[in-house]
């Protein structure tokens, strides 16, 4: 629980400035689909392309789930929606006072002080959220709700691995979802799980960084031998059998390095939980 609520407290840090999850057994990781004739994805399309890939780690589907919730039993009570928001952390407490401010009379409204006590504790106790489940389903039929939940994943989780990528020289798209997926599923503080400390430990492997001169293929090698460590033996039990059984996500992005995808060229195919699905 500690590693929860470190990671937590930080989430929770962030969204007063307003500024994760496996579904299944890992198959076989890529199918590529004509790589090789495929359209590198454009700098406009590369969100989109990694929104679906992060929809496949998180929901099996790539299609953007903002009406996901459920109680994973992973120490961070309700996830729910496209980014996996977490009622014991604060980006689910953020998404739901940002949605609030702009519609004031929503289904979710109500469960303000509930989320905003277990937040600030990190507690991944679902009492006092009863009917929760079904408003937040309710809320996701709203464009503004679903506009809210891309803004808050791109300020939580897209805005720091972009910043961390730059940092780092990691410049090709498929290093940018490697980042954004670690980020949304382990978080971007500095717990010992977290985004920041395996770049860290990526660093020290590789003895440099793209930006001084390492191959980035390599590096992104590195990486994620060290995700895949660490989703194996993270440092909070309470999250240890979810991250196990989530090495899918590490196969499948790995796969996609192996095939030299490194411009997402569109269309491939990922299955990191044992049913192929397609990225467009």
């Amino acid at each position: 629980m500690i590693g929860v609520l470190v990671a937590c407290a930080a989430v929770l840090a962030a969204a007063l400035f307003l500024i994760p999850g496996s579904r299944g057994t890992a198959g076989p990781a890529v199918v590529p689909t004509a790589a090789a004739e495929g359209a590198p994805a454009s700098e406009g399309d590369v969100d989109h392309v990694i929104g679906q890939m992060v929809s496949v780690f998180e929901n099996n589907t790539p299609e953007i789930k903002y009406d996901y919730v459920k109680d994973l039993g992973d120490g961070r009570g309700f996830t729910a929606g496209r980014a996996g928001f977490c009622t014991g952390c604060g980006d689910l407490l953020t998404v739901v006072k940002t949605y609030t401010a702009q519609v004031p009379d929503n289904p979710l409204a109500k469960y303000l002080p509930t989320l905003t006590q277990l937040a600030a504790s990190g507690d991944d106790s679902t009492d006092g959220l009863d009917g929760f489940k079904d408003a937040w389903q309710t809320a996701a039929q709203d464009p503004v709700f679903r506009q809210v939940q891309d803004q808050v994943t791109d300020q939580l989780y897209y805005a720091p691995a972009r910043k961390i990528a730059q940092d780092n020289g990691v410049r090709s798209p498929l290093g940018l979802a490697i980042l954004v997926d670690t980020a949304v599923q382990q978080g971007t503080d500095n717990d010992p799980d977290s985004l920041p400390s395996m770049v860290q430990k990526t660093n020290a492997k590789a003895g440099a960084t793209p930006a001084d001169g390492t191959d980035e293929t390599q590096w992104l090698r590195d990486f994620l031998t060290v995700r895949r460590a660490t989703l194996e033996n993270p440092s909070s039990a309470d999250t240890a059998d979810e991250w196990r059984e989530s090495v899918g996500r590490v196969d499948a992005l790995s796969a996609l390095l192996d095939a030299g995808n490194l411009d997402l060229k569109t269309p491939f195919t990922i299955n990191p939980w044992g049913d192929p699905q397609t990225i467009n």
